[in-house]
């Protein structure tokens, strides 16, 4: 197994000889580079989140993967987005309990041979969301779900669906389009070449040995509100590149702090971390941009890119919650209101 100083350290070397220089054309390209994502096969970045068994760090270091989410997205926040999905299609299988999953997927989603996204914003409350019946055989998903990541890069995305008896189900589908499966890729303006899609079910089929598992919606909810911590390493991944652009400033301590409470926070406090980094991440930018002056305002030089995606992060990957933090930092109140 790969030890976490040398993950630390090949995820800084990729960043800086690789990522960064070519940020500027994947931010202009339909898609990541092939040559990227498979650098991160090579180096064994599909595999952190598996256990050690199959060559991976385990989600119990944390720090570790905050880490490399920082570093990674520090050079090229797109790929490290799409990279990042697959994370929990690794997490799925690993905890699968239907027989023959875990055996039959883990190894090769840890490898990096069979790639991954996730695909559970049908699962939160709004709309209309995705449902999941069983028949005979499998199940059946009828359903549409936004901000699916990494579409004709992915070889299977885990579904997040709502059966009929309150349940959330979590089944791997084939990231194929078909008859009952189709894919609209969004024309985001940031973070385009993630091909970010939203994906529509229409009584689509899924063998019943695809069930990665399944527990009660409200005990998602309440376990996911926290995991969503993590996604705040993203916007970190911003500011450290403005600091290292800028020089020495104030904004390096506030980075420290951010990352702190990041690290710290429960399912109480990921609000509030997560929107104290992604309001760090716009003003960062937004320092860098005032900084480097008129040419700033040029396409395809860092402050643009940069102050793009810290924008995209203010509603990528958010919950009501931090979407409420966030209005509140920004002294925002609706006409009328209190």
């Amino acid at each position: 197994m790969t030890d976490a100083a040398t993950m630390r350290s090949r995820a800084e070397q990729i960043t800086e000889e690789m990522f960064l220089p070519a940020a500027a054309e994947v931010d202009r390209a339909g898609r990541v580079p092939r040559s990227h994502l498979d650098m991160l096969r090579r180096f064994g970045f599909y595999g952190v989140a598996a256990p050690a068994e199959h060559g991976g760090l385990g989600m119990a270091d944390i720090a570790t993967a905050a880490y490399l989410l920082e570093v990674l997205a520090s050079g090229c926040l797109t790929t490290t987005l799409v990279w990042m999905q697959h994370h929990g299609v690794v997490l799925g299988a690993a905890a699968s309990r239907t027989p023959g999953m875990r055996e039959s997927w883990l190894p090769r989603l840890a490898a990096g041979d069979v790639r991954g996204g996730v695909a559970l914003a049908g699962l939160r409350p709004g709309g209309e969301g995705m449902r999941a019946r069983r028949v005979d055989g499998g199940f059946v998903l009828d359903g549409e779900v936004p901000w699916v990541s990494g579409w004709d890069m992915i070889d299977v995305v885990q579904v997040g669906a709502r059966d009929d008896a309150g349940n959330a189900m979590f089944l791997l589908v084939d990231a194929v389009p078909s008859d009952t499966l189709t894919a609209t890729v969004q024309d985001l303006a940031a973070l385009r070449a993630s091909r970010t899609a939203v994906l529509r079910f229409t009584g689509h089929p899924v063998p019943a040995d695809r069930l990665m598992h399944a527990l009660p919606l409200d005990s998602w909810t309440r376990t996911e509100a926290g995991g969503s911590a993590l996604n705040g390493f993203l916007a970190l991944g911003v500011v450290r590149r403005c600091c290292a652009l800028l020089g020495p400033s104030s904004l390096d301590a506030e980075l420290e702090t951010a990352r702190a409470a990041l690290l710290a926070a429960d399912a109480e406090k990921t609000p509030a971390a997560r929107a104290t980094a992604s309001e760090l991440a716009v003003r960062a930018a937004a320092t860098l941009i005032v900084h480097s002056g008129s040419v700033a305002g040029l396409r395809g030089g860092h402050p643009e890119r940069l102050l793009r995606e810290a924008g995209m992060l203010l509603v990528y990957g958010t919950r009501p919650l931090i979407r409420d933090e966030l209005l509140d930092r920004y002294s925002f109140r609706p006409a009328g209101g209190a």
